[in-house]
């Protein structure tokens, strides 16, 4: 594809993702080149990174346009980010050429607004707050409540795009074998800092064709989600259950720590996301998984009531933590959307909680930073569960790392620790005091 086919095409990608409502940008995409075969691995990476450069700027490019009387479609979107990163008018122009596999050329308006853009930086003095932090409005409050002076410095880190985070599965090959592996494939990976299960890959690569992740040695999970399994403790022999497991990157990994011995209960409400894990499990080598779908009046729980050891709750949240990855999701995210999860992160937790038996433990954990998804849901458990108390994450971290953040919780940012925004609180069921004597 030629440059100008390349804007052609993050163009017409950005109006399905604007017309997609609430679909991930990353589902839209996928469709966009499924349906567009003929575009190659290089100029699809090109296009995509034009693209969630345009996400990731949103709401700094559509302030410069609102500002210069244009509405933010996505044909100015482009135009408009091409300028701020220093093109000049002539140069935009040229790529809007008209041909076959071209944008329409810019009309007389489109250049004498687009023309005010023309030697600026993206950020401006007079922008509200919100904007230049690329962030909803309404959620401005809650996220200088989480970060005060550094939300600024936190948010430029949100809106980097992340590296690429393997886990090695211990069950199959070593981190140092799995390294080697990569290197064979032409990929440079170095171990995570905190993780030692992890390998980081800087750039985006396509790892899921080559050998290394057919094999079953590697899965693609962040630094931060392989943390969180790890408070789980689940060693060999126990019985576990994974209460909200989606497609089960986190059951890999406890399977893993399991070394595939004892009982894994992988749950869900989505049929489709446990069959996802299917596959999953068998590449990976992991035996030791049932699978359990959730369901209204399901009797499930009451027949297994504190019958566990460990209990993972890895909740649906806003995903405020993932914005590095899902630039996209804080376009759609409403105040309303955290305050219908709020009471259904405490249900799933009521729920959950019914599992655990005494002297066991269960871990809750977020991909959100705001306050009202995580400490404030541990609180309000804590006020309606007496069995339960809180565990210091200090003293259930066993890695040479030292811990990242301060206790009681596991609190991770991109800026301070390089993974995503991830929270986790373990709790701990505590054993039934003894009967008074006769």
């Amino acid at each position: 594809m030629t440059p100008a086919a390349r804007l052609l095409a993050a163009i017409d990608l950005l109006a399905e993702i604007d017309g997609a409502d609430r679909r991930p940008a990353d589902a839209v995409a996928n469709g966009f080149f499924r349906d567009r075969r003929y575009i190659g691995s290089g100029d699809r990476r090109a296009v995509s990174d034009r693209v969630w450069g345009v996400l990731r700027a949103r709401r700094r490019l559509g302030w410069w346009l609102t500002r210069a009387g244009a509405v933010a479609t996505p044909r100015l979107l482009v135009a408009a980010s091409l300028l701020l990163e220093g093109w000049t008018l002539e140069g935009v122009g040229q790529s809007f050429s008209g041909g076959q596999f071209a944008a329409p050329p810019l009309a007389a308006p489109e250049k004498l607004l687009l023309r005010g853009l023309e030697n600026r930086t993206i950020d401006h003095p007079e922008m509200p707050a919100p904007v230049r932090l690329e962030i909803p409005d309404w959620i401005l409050p809650a996220l200088e409540s989480r970060f005060g002076p550094a939300i600024a410095a936190e948010m430029a880190a949100m809106g980097e795009p992340a590296p690429l985070d393997l886990r090695v599965n211990l069950l199959k090959t070593t981190r140092e074998a799995a390294q080697a592996a990569l290197a064979a494939e032409g990929i440079e990976a170095a171990p995570t800092p905190y993780s030692p299960w992890g390998l980081r890959v800087a750039h985006r690569r396509a790892v899921t064709s080559g050998a290394a992740f057919q094999t079953g040695i590697l899965e693609i999970q962040d630094e931060g989600s392989q943390l969180v399994a790890h408070l789980v403790g689940a060693e060999p022999g126990m019985r576990v259950v994974d209460w909200c497991a989606g497609a089960g990157g986190k059951t890999l990994a406890i399977a893993m720590t399991m070394q595939n011995k004892g009982q894994i209960v992988a749950c869900d409400v989505s049929e489709k996301r446990l069959e996802g894990a299917i596959k999953r499990l068998r590449r990976a080598g992991v035996h030791n998984v049932e699978r359990h779908l959730i369901e209204e009046g399901d009797k499930w729980v009451k027949r297994r009531a504190e019958k566990f050891d460990r209990v993972l709750v890895d909740a649906p949240c806003t995903g405020t933590g993932t914005w590095r990855r899902n630039p996209d999701g804080r376009l759609r995210l409403t105040a309303t959307d955290l305050a219908e999860l709020e009471p259904k992160q405490a249900r799933i937790l009521d729920a959950a909680a019914r599992l655990v038996r005494p002297g066991g433990r269960l871990v809750y954990a977020t991909c959100s930073l705001l306050r009202a998804e995580n400490e404030a849901q541990i609180e309000a458990f804590c006020g309606r569960h007496a069995a339960f108390r809180l565990v210091p994450v200090s003293e259930v971290w066993s890695l040479e790392a030292p811990l990242p953040c301060e206790n009681p919780f596991l609190v991770l940012t991109p800026l301070r620790h390089g993974t995503d925004g991830f929270f986790a609180a373990v709790l701990e069921r505590q054993a039934s005091a003894p009967a008074a004597p006769p």
